[in-house]
C-alpha cells in the first residue's frame, strides 16, 4: 500500500551534513579503546560470586537454565529474572566454565552499546554528535566498571539503546511499526533487569507523541500498542513459570510465598524505594556479608548523584548534559514539530531526567546501577556539540558562554577528583588549566586574513579551540576510568575509593573464600549423605563451593537468609532420609540455624579461629546418625 505524504521515509534527518569520511574509523577506535578497558585486568576477581555460581548451575542443566536456578539441584532460584544469566550460561555451555566465558558476553554487550548509541544519536544529530556520545560512554567510570563484571545491567543497557535506536527509526521513517520494535526491546530488557527497563518509556513515548505523524489520538494509540508489547514480553516468562506446579520448579528467591511477581515488583521493585533491598542475613553484618553486596554511601536527595562516590562514578558530565537538554529545547522551540534535533533532546533528556529522579530516591543503590545514565549523558553532550556547530561560535557572547561552561565543567571534574592522590590531582589540574586557557585563546583570538599572512583560519581556530575545551572536560572521567582499570576494580567499585571500601569489595571476599575453601576438605570428609554435599546458610556461602566443585550445596534461606525454604521440617526429612548430613553456617540467630545448633554437633576444628580451626567465621554441623 503506498505511503501517504506524511509517512514518506526520511533517512537520515534532512538538515544534517554528510557523514565525514573519518567518522567510521574514529568510531572503531573509540569502540576498540572501550573494549580494552573492559578486558584489561578483568578475570575471576571481577565476578560477583552469587551470579557466577548460578551461571555454573544453569550452564550444566537445562532445567536450571529454564527456571533460573541458583544451585545444581534447582532447589531455589536466583533473586533476579535470569535473562542476562541465560546469555552467560549459553557462553559457558559453548566455551566451558571459565571466568572469560562468563565475562565474554559482557564485553560484547558493552562494545555493542557504544556502536549502537553512535547510530541512534548520529541519525538525528549528526556524526560528530554520535562520536561524542560514543566517547562519553567509553570514558564513563560506571560503564567501564560495569562491563568488567558479570552484572546483568550490561545487557539491560544494550537492549535499551536498541530500543532508542528503533524509536529513532520510527521518527525518521514516520512508521509507528518501529515503535512496536522498541517495545519488544524494552520487554527483553525487562528480562535482564526488571522494572528498571520500563524507565525509558517516558522518553520513547514523549518523542513519538511530540514528533510522530497523524492526529494526537492516533499517536497515543501507537504508544499504547507499543507499551502492550512491552508488558506482554516482560511478563511472559514470569507468568509461564508461575503456572508450573511448585514442586516441579525452584523456590522463588526474594519471595516469602514463592511468587515471581513478589520477587520482581516488591523485593526488586517498589520495596527498594521505602526500605531498600534486604541485604544478606536481612541486614545482619557477618564476616561474609562483603561476599555479595556493597551499597553506595550517601543519603537520598537531588544532589546524591553529583558528589561523593556516585558523582565520581557518573556525575562528571551530568550538569553539562542537562544544560544541553535545556539549550536544545529552548533553542529549537520555533522549529517544526518533527525537528530531529529537538526530538533527540526529548528522547535522551527524558531518559536522563527519569533515571536521575529514580536513583535519587532509591534507599540503597549499587555503583553499577548508575551506568544506565551513561547513554543519555553521552547523547546529550553530543547534541550540545551539534547545537554549537549549527549556531557558530563567531559571536563573542556565544564564545564566552562556551568557554565559561567548559571551564565550569572541567572545574567540577577537578573537584570530584579530590580523593585522588595529590600528584594525580595536580597533574590533572595543570592539564585542565592549560587546555581551557589555550582553547579560550584560540576561540577569542583574531583570525589572520589573507593568504599572504600565515595562520590558522578562524574556522580552524574555533574547531581546535572547542576540541581543547572538550578535552579539558573529559580529563576527569577519563582519569577516573583509568583508575578503575589500573586498580583492577569491578562493578561494585568507584574511582579513587578509600582503601577501606576496596577492602570490603575486593579483599574481604577473598579472605572469606579462603576460609570456606580451607574447610572444604574437612566438609567432604565429614559428609556421607546421598544427595547433598552439605546445606549452607544463605546462597552466599554456597556460591564459592558450587563454583569450585559444581556439586550441590543446598542454600538455606536463599540470598538474604530470610525466605522459608527449606523449612526446618524439610531439613529434618532430608537428614532422616540420609540425603543431608552436614550444614555449614556462620554465627547467626536465624531460627533454622538455632534448630541446627540444638540438634546437631559441631565438627571438630570447624568452630572458628577461637578453636584453632581453619575456618575463621563458619562452623560445620554434623546432623547424621550417631550425632
Amino acid at each position: 500500500m503506498p505511503l501517504r505524504p506524511d509517512q514518506a521515509a526520511v533517512e537520515p534527518a534532512p538538515d544534517l551534513p554528510p557523514r565525514p569520511h573519518w567518522a567510521r574509523p574514529a568510531l572503531l577506535v573509540i569502540a576498540a579503546l572501550a573494549g580494552v578497558t573492559y578486558v584489561w585486568g578483568a578475570g575471576h576477581g571481577s565476578l560477583e560470586l552469587y551470579y557466577e555460581a548460578a551461571v555454573r548451575s544453569m550452564g550444566t542443566s537445562w532445567h536450571d537454565f529454564i527456571y533460573g536456578a541458583f544451585d545444581p539441584a534447582g532447589t531455589v532460584s536466583v533473586d533476579k529474572l535470569p535473562g542476562a544469566f541465560w546469555v552467560q550460561a549459553l557462553s559457558v555451555r559453548l566455551f566451558g566454565f571459565h571466568p572469560w566465558a562468563i565475562l565474554l558476553p559482557q564485553f560484547v554487550e558493552g562494545v555493542a552499546t557504544v556502536l549502537v548509541l553512535y547510530r541512534a544519536v548520529s541519525r538525528l544529530a549528526g556524526a560528530v554528535a554520535g562520536l561524542v556520545a560514543a566517547a562519553v560512554v567509553a570514558i564513563t567510570p560506571a560503564a567501564v566498571a560495569l562491563n568488567r563484571g558479570n552484572i546483568s545491567d550490561s545487557l539491560l543497557i544494550f537492549l535499551l539503546v536498541l530500543a532508542a535506536n528503533a524509536t529513532v527509526t520510527a521518527v525518521l521513517r514516520r512508521r509507528p511499526g518501529w515503535l512496536l520494535v522498541a517495545g519488544l526491546w524494552v520487554g527483553l530488557a525487562f528480562q535482564a533487569k526488571m522494572l528498571e527497563a520500563w524507565l525509558v518509556w517516558p522518553g520513547l513515548g514523549l518523542v513519538w507523541l511530540a514528533t510522530g505523524p497523524g492526529r494526537p489520538w492516533r499517536r497515543v494509540l501507537h504508544v499504547g500498542a507499543a507499551v502492550v508489547v512491552t508488558a506482554t514480553i516482560s511478563l511472559s516468562w514470569m507468568t509461564a513459570v508461575s503456572l508450573v506446579p511448585r514442586g516441579d520448579r525452584p523456590y522463588v528467591d526474594g519471595s516469602t510465598h514463592d511468587s515471581l511477581y513478589q520477587q520482581v515488583f516488591t523485593y526488586n521493585g517498589f520495596g527498594r524505594i521505602s526500605t531498600g533491598s534486604a541485604g544478606p542475613l536481612t541486614g545482619q553484618r557477618t564476616a561474609f556479608t562483603s561476599l555479595v553486596d556493597f551499597r553506595l554511601p550517601g543519603a537520598t536527595g537531588p544532589t546524591r548523584l553529583l558528589d561523593g562516590a556516585a558523582g565520581r562514578d557518573v556525575g562528571w558530565l551530568v550538569p553539562l548534559a542537562l544544560v544541553s537538554t535545556a539549550a536544545a529545547l529552548i533553542g529549537r522551540r520555533r522549529r517544526p514539530r518533527d525537528d530531529p534535533l529537538r526530538a533527540a533532546a526529548i528522547l535522551w533528556g527524558s531518559w536522563l531526567v527519569v533515571d536521575l529522579a529514580v536513583f535519587s530516591v532509591l534507599t540503597g543503590i549499587n555503583a553499577y546501577y548508575l551506568a544506565a545514565l551513561a547513554p543519555a549523558v553521552g547523547a546529550l553532550c553530543g547534541i550540545g556539540v551539534e547545537l554549537l556547530r549549527r549556531s557558530g561560535i563567531g559571536r563573542r557572547p556565544v564564545a564566552a558562554a562556551v568557554v565559561l561552561l567548559a571551564g565550569a565543567s572541567a572545574g567540577y571534574g577537578m573537584w570530584l577528583t579530590s580523593p585522588a592522590a595529590t600528584s594525580v590531582r595536580l597533574l590533572l589540574l595543570a592539564a585542565a588549566v592549560v587546555l581551557v586557557a589555550t582553547g579560550a585563546g584560540l576561540i577569542f583570538g583574531r583570525a589572520n586574513p589573507g593568504p599572504a599572512r600565515p595562520g590558522v583560519p578562524w574556522r580552524g581556530r574555533a574547531v581546535l579551540g572547542c576540541a581543547l575545551l572538550c578535552a579539558a572536560v573529559a580529563l576527569g572521567p577519563t582519569a577516573a576510568s583509568t583508575d578503575i582499570v589500573v586498580a583492577g576494580l569491578g562493578p561494585f567499585d568507584t574511582p579513587y575509593q578509600p582503601a577501606s571500601i576496596t577492602n570490603v569489595t575486593q579483599t574481604e571476599p577473598k579472605l572469606a573464600l579462603t576460609d570456606l575453601r580451607a574447610g572444604l576438605a574437612l566438609l567432604l570428609r565429614a559428609n556421607r549423605a546421598d544427595r547433598y554435599v552439605s546445606a549452607t546458610f544463605t546462597s552466599i556461602i554456597a556460591a564459592p563451593l558450587i563454583i569450585d566443585t559444581g556439586r550441590e550445596f543446598e542454600p538455606i534461606g536463599g540470598f538474604t537468609g530470610s525466605i522459608p525454604a527449606p523449612t526446618v521440617a524439610a531439613l529434618r526429612r532430608q537428614i532422616d532420609a540420609r540425603q543431608l548430613q552436614t550444614i555449614i553456617s556462620p554465627r547467626t540467630d536465624n531460627p533454622d540455624i538455632e534448630w541446627v545448633r540444638a540438634h546437631c554437633t559441631v565438627v571438630p576444628d570447624s568452630a572458628g579461629a577461637a578453636n584453632g580451626g581453619p575456618i575463621s567465621a563458619f562452623s560445620i554441623f554434623f546432623c547424621g546418625p550417631g550425632r
